[in-house]
Order: C-alpha cells, then sequence, then structure tokens
C-alpha cells in the first residue's frame, strides 16, 4: 500500500538524520586532518560493473505529468502515448432550468510554457514559447477524444483493505475496446482532431458591449482547447440532471467512465509529444435556460464545468525500437558489465549499479586478522583496514553523445537504492533548494552538464560521498546494488511495481512520467579508459612511518 511505503520512507529520513548528526564529528575530523602532515590527500578510481535492465509494464496511474502524443526518439524507437481520466462535476447536483439549451462545449488544458521567453507586444498580446514539447515544432497528430467505458476504481478489491487499484503502461487495447460512440472532438476544424497539434498561440475572446460598443479583450495562455460535441453532452449532462446521476461524484464517476484520448500518426508527420498537467483540465458546458420573470421569459446563460481531477492512467506503447537498444535489453551483461547503458523512461529502461571489486577470498576479524571469505568484496574489506577517510565520492556518467545527437535529452537523472527502492544516503543529506525545482538536490547532482558550443549533453555527474563513508566506516553496511533512471521529478520519491516482476519488482515514478531517453557508455572493458563508468574516491590517510 503506497502509504505504507511512505510511512517507511518517513522512518528511514528520521534515520538518516539521526546518522548524520552522529556523524558530525566524523565529518569535521576528516576535514581538519586534510592538512595535517600525518595525513595525505589521495584519489583511487574503482571498478563499476553497470548493465542494462529492461522495465517491463509499469503502474502509471495518477501520475502527476502525463505524455500525450507521438515521439519518434532515433536512439531509441518510436513511443505513442495515450491518457484516459475520469471526470468529477466542480458542483454536484446542479439545478438546471427549464428549456436548457447547449452553445458550446469546450475542454481545455492548459500547455507549460517557458516563462523566460515570453514576448510582451505593446497591443496587450503575447508570444508564448511551449515547454516540454518534443518532436517537430507544431507536427501534427490525429487526436481523437471518447467517452470511455473503462471503470477505473478507487481500491483494488482483491488486493485487500485500502489497497489502491493499479492501472498500468501496457492497458491501452482494455481502453481502447471499451470506448464507446463516435469521438467527441468532431468539429469541422481539423486542427482539433484528424491535424491536431500542440499550438503555441494565445487563445484570445474579445466581447462588445451592446451599450457602450467598447470591446473587451480577453487573453489566456496556450492550451489544447477542443470543441465537443453538444448532442452527446446535452444527453449525457442536462437530461441526466433529474435522474439522481448527477447527486455525487461517486454516483457521477460510476454513470460516466470519463475520457480517454486516443492519438495516431497523422499522414507522413513524425508527430510530436507533449507533457500535460491533465489535473488542471477542464470541459466547460456553456448553456442558457429559461428565466420566467412577471410572465416574461428570457435566456439567461449558465455553466457546468467537470474537472479532470479523478483517476487516471499514462497508456505507452514502444513500436519500432532500433536494434541497438533491442540488443541491448536482451544481452546485459552482469559480469562485466555493459559498453553502453539505456536508460528510457515511460515503459522503458535503467541501469543496475554494483560497486567495487566482486572478488571475494579473504576478510578481516574484529582485531584486523586476516580470515576467509566474508560475503564483502576484497577491495571493500582492504579499503576499511587501511583507515581511510571519505573526502567526496563521485559517479561521472558519459553521454553517448554521437549516438544521442539528434535526441532530446533528459536533463536529470537519479541514482537510488535498488535493494531496498529508497535513494542513497546522499539525497537526504542535501539540503541545497532552487527557485526551479527541477533544479534542487544540485549537490546530489544528476544534472546534465553540456558543451559550451553544441549545447548538448557530455556528462551527468552524481554525488555519493555519504553512501560510500557509510559503508567503508560501517563494517556492518551493506553494499547495495544501485539502479539509475532518467527522471521527471527530482523530489518525487515513490516507486511504481511492475506488472510482473523480474529481477526488479518496481521502478521510481518519476521514471515512468518521462519519455526521454539518454546513452550513457558503462563499464565494460572495451569503452575507451576516458569514458568508462568508474566510482571516483577522494580519501585522506594516515601516513606510514
Amino acid at each position: 500500500m503506497r502509504y505504507n511505503s511512505f510511512f517507511k520512507q518517513i522512518l528511514f529520513f528520521v534515520s538518516i538524520v539521526f546518522f548524520v548528526s552522529c556523524d558530525k564529528e566524523y565529518n569535521v575530523i576528516g576535514a581538519d586532518l586534510i592538512g595535517d602532515n600525518n595525513f595525505t590527500l589521495k584519489s583511487y578510481s574503482s571498478s563499476v560493473v553497470a548493465y542494462n535492465q529492461k522495465i517491463t509494464p509499469i503502474e502509471s496511474e495518477n501520475l502527476p505529468i502525463n505524455a500525450l502524443g507521438i515521439y519518434n526518439n532515433p536512439a531509441f524507437g518510436k513511443t505513442t502515448a495515450n491518457f484516459a481520466t475520469q471526470l468529477v462535476l466542480s458542483a454536484v447536483n446542479p439545478v438546471i432550468g427549464s428549456n436548457p439549451v447547449i452553445d458550446n462545449v469546450i475542454l481545455n488544458v492548459p500547455y507549460f510554457t517557458d516563462a523566460s521567453k515570453i514576448v510582451n507586444n505593446t497591443d496587450g498580446s503575447h508570444v508564448y514559447t511551449l515547454d516540454s514539447i518534443y518532436g517537430e515544432p507544431e507536427a501534427k497528430i490525429k487526436l481523437s477524444v471518447y467517452e470511455s467505458g473503462y471503470f477505473m476504481r478507487n481500491l483494488d478489491p482483491i488486493g485487500g483493505f485500502q489497497t489502491t487499484q493499479k492501472y498500468f503502461t501496457d492497458q491501452n487495447t482494455d481502453f481502447n475496446n471499451l470506448k464507446i460512440g463516435n469521438r467527441l472532438n468532431d468539429t469541422t476544424d481539423v486542427a482539433q482532431n484528424d491535424a491536431f497539434f500542440f499550438d503555441p498561440a494565445e487563445h484570445t475572446v474579445s466581447i462588445t458591449d451592446v451599450t457602450t460598443k467598447v470591446v473587451t479583450t480577453t487573453r489566456t495562455v496556450p492550451s489544447m482547447r477542443l470543441n465537443l460535441n453538444t448532442s452527446f453532452f446535452k444527453s449525457k449532462i442536462m437530461d441526466a440532471s433529474t435522474s439522481g446521476k448527477l447527486l455525487t461524484n461517486d454516483i457521477f464517476k460510476e454513470y460516466f467512465r470519463g475520457l480517454y484520448f486516443k492519438v495516431e500518426q497523422f499522414g507522413g508527420d513524425a508527430g510530436s509529444m507533449a507533457m500535460m498537467n491533465f489535473s488542471k483540465g477542464t470541459i466547460t458546458v456553456n448553456y442558457k435556460e429559461d428565466l420566467v420573470t412577471n410572465g416574461v421569459t428570457t435566456k439567461v446563460t449558465k455553466t457546468i464545468v467537470l474537472n479532470m481531477t479523478g483517476n487516471t492512467v499514462s497508456l505507452l506503447n514502444q513500436t519500432d525500437t532500433t536494434p541497438a537498444y533491442s540488443s541491448a535489453m536482451s544481452a546485459a551483461n552482469t559480469t562485466i558489465g555493459d559498453e553502453k547503458l539505456y536508460l528510457k523512461g515511460g515503459e522503458g529502461s535503467m541501469a543496475v549499479l554494483e560497486l567495487f571489486d566482486k572478488t571475494d577470498l579473504i576478510g578481516y576479524d574484529k582485531k584486523g586478522n586476516l580470515t576467509g571469505p566474508n560475503n564483502v568484496s576484497d577491495e571493500l574489506d582492504n579499503i576499511r583496514k587501511s583507515g581511510w577517510l571519505i573526502n567526496e565520492a563521485n559517479l561521472v556518467f558519459n553521454v553517448d553523445t554521437g549516438t544521442m545527437a539528434n535526441s532530446y535529452e533528459p536533463q536529470r537523472i537519479y541514482l537510488f537504492d535498488l535493494t531496498n527502492n529508497r535513494p542513497v544516503m546522499d539525497y537526504f543529506t542535501d539540503g541545497s533548494t532552487s527557485a526551479n525545482a527541477k533544479q534542487e538536490k544540485s549537490v546530489f547532482g544528476g544534472n546534465i552538464n553540456t558543451d559550451a558550443t553544441s549545447k548538448r549533453g557530455t556528462t551527468y555527474k552524481i554525488r555519493i560521498t555519504d553512501q560510500i563513508r557509510g559503508l567503508v566506516k560501517n563494517v556492518d553496511s551493506t553494499n547495495v546494488k544501485l539502479g539509475i533512471v532518467v527522471t521527471e521529478d527530482i523530489a518525487n520519491l515513490y516507486s511504481n511495481k511492475l506488472r510482473t516482476a523480474n529481477t526488479i519488482s518496481q521502478a521510481p515514478r518519476a521514471s515512468v512520467m518521462s519519455p526521454l531517453g539518454t546513452i550513457l557508455y558503462g563499464s565494460a572493458t572495451t569503452v575507451p579508459e576516458d569514458k568508462r563508468l568508474k566510482l571516483e574516491i577522494y580519501y585522506t590517510k594516515p601516513k606510514t612511518n
């Protein structure tokens, strides 16, 4: 249950805070000793075994951000992202008067825009640049919005009391088979259906006062704005107002099971994909009804608003997978590691990291005497015995710039404790903040480093000083496997379960949210030395006489 998982993470966080508090003396001593004549500051490069791991169909319900569209990634293949959502009445049990006539039904979901690139014109208009759009600018896709016949319940009746119902990335066929009737965005304007594109233009509505003739112009940010079929909503909403179907949202969600957004290729266009916050989306039914005053009947304007704040699911399909990506997923080398690491969001892939050499021929007892194998890397045993004080430890991942040259690159990757499916210690001990939420935890790192000229990614650097420090200082600490994924939100610590567990059973939720991928050089001996993944340790060691 997700609440239980979150509670465990809170307990883990508290224990980390306690550990760091207890470890302050150690950190200070280590810093003081750097300049002491009895100690020398050295660097050490340790081998890492890093290999690929496929992320099979994974739960994708109620993500904060969802992809919609088609993105052809030259390095990985084509991803098609469909979406389904329940609808919620903003005001339940609406009172609808006599002879209601619908003027229009407007679906509206705002796009993300780049605030730093807004152009304010002298006439009051604005020019926007959309953010988180992947593919050719204004490339077209076929978009169809249907009534959904698939009921998305809150709780799993099989999983036990208060177990959240899970929905998975590979369920598009289930929703497509249960769509009802014709598409609702059936206007003759093909820019809203057969030739839809993510339009960066602001919306403008001008109203002229009938008396003063003054024109009032209202401008709103770019958004997906679709005209939906009025006859459908007359039958589904207006005519149902006296049947009890709109009495509560629980009843309403069973009666009107939501919308299914289906995307398809448009002609020869490669398509494009947008990251969207559908929870800010609305469907507004604008209508007029009779108002009788002193025997005189007039029409008054009213609205009913439906919010997209019910259960949702991201439905992803990967096709046209590149041969290199397919081969990497089927032939991971868990002994010496892979030459290239493929990190892909959604129903994608990750990499597994095992630190320190696996050889285990010796061990040491509490008095430092040599013993036999002890299920600890000999390399780590010797580091512990040598009394190193760890000043800094980093993992630097080099981007395969040639293969990634024509692909959008994730701005951040995330390292986590794969054995326990939780953050590593350095995540918690990093208190750095930023006005841009995506740049928080900058000391922990994982942000992309780019070439000054090409602006393309070159490396990702992640600090694991406290993780290594704990391993060296505490002989009871376990050298856990680490996982590395792309991330859409560094603050999101939840993990989502795979439909069928293999060598892993879950993966970070923020990775499921991302449609992007990157290819990094791995740890195989065939990788050039300057590109090969290694653990770099800087330490202070007592001098020997």
